[in-house]
């Protein structure tokens, strides 16, 4: 084999490896967190606009010059729905376990799927309805188990709840944005989508009048944490990945962080997962690759 073709056959799967190991590290930093969920959402996508936006103003500087009315308000769009998504998962994380909120949270490819087919006209295939269906009976038995278990947090089935529906933003952030990232760049296109969820969550907090600044050192490092881990090398090398190796691929390969956050949690939060949770869990992550893999 080729030396080259060896390097670009590995060099992808083993940046989604790193990538995996990444966003893995989301909830338990957000779980260390003691500041408000908005402001670890706000201070999140925050720092990473400010790590990825000189480079990406430095180099395609005519692509932002580019973008037409459309293209920006199909970002805005995307930068909606991703400020809600952060904003009900982080919550979801102080009334839940990590296995549930990460597990629920990834199974926005369901929702992707769903949506495709009710707004893009996609079909609907037997394979797709089957997914679904198997990833709801699992969330419901995995609820169950929260409950019957006395999760971690004072209401479990609240924060199923919220982590299903930062799930659903997700997948609308990822429709609204799918049409859009086939003719605009990555960068230009997650700098305009950050900007405008970094504006969103910030209105939230003057609506919610949290206090910007007064945190102590200790959550600044964690809120430039979320930024750097999950956010850079997470998912900003997920999507340089998905240029490089199948979609299905990387799919398959996100069902790792659920997996991943678990273990962590069991490791640094003294977090066990429920049987019924782990086996929910286990339906819900079956029935994503199922639908997303059609």
């Amino acid at each position: 084999m080729d030396v080259r073709t060896f390097d670009a056959d590995t060099k992808p799967l083993l940046a989604l490896v790193v990538a995996i190991c990444a966003v893995s590290t989301s909830a338990i930093l957000v779980r260390w967190s003691n500041a408000p969920s908005l402001i670890k959402a706000l201070y999140r996508v925050f720092f990473t606009i400010v790590l990825i936006a000189p480079f990406a103003l430095r180099r395609h500087e005519g692509e932002f010059r580019r973008l037409s009315r459309r293209d920006l308000i199909g970002a805005s769009i995307a930068g909606l729905a991703l400020a809600f998504h952060f904003s009900a998962w982080f919550e979801s994380l102080n009334w839940t376990t990590v296995a549930a909120s990460v597990t629920l949270v990834q199974s926005q490819p369901v929702f992707v799927a769903l949506g495709a087919s009710l707004f893009l006209d996609e079909d609907v295939s037997a394979r797709i309805v089957g997914g679904i269906s198997i990833a709801l009976v699992g969330m419901v038995v995995m609820s169950a188990g929260e409950f019957t278990a006395g999760a971690s947090g004072a209401a479990p089935l609240y924060g199923n709840a919220l982590a299903v529906l930062g799930a659903s933003m997700a997948a609308v952030y990822v429709l609204s944005g799918r049409a859009l990232r086939q003719r605009v760049p990555l960068l230009p296109y997650v700098t305009v989508v950050y900007v405008v969820c970094v504006l969103v969550l910030f209105v939230l907090v003057l609506v919610r009048g949290l206090p910007l600044v007064s945190y102590p050192l200790r959550e600044w490092i964690l809120f430039l944490g979320m930024a750097i881990g999950p956010g850079i090398f997470g998912h900003t090398v997920i999507n340089w990945a998905l240029a490089h190796v199948e979609s299905s691929v990387v799919s398959v390969s996100l069902l790792g962080e659920p997996v991943g956050s678990t273990l962590l949690a069991l490791i640094l939060l003294g977090e066990i997962p429920g049987v019924l949770t782990v086996v929910g869990g286990t339906v819900v992550l079956g029935g994503i690759v199922i639908a997303a893999n059609r």
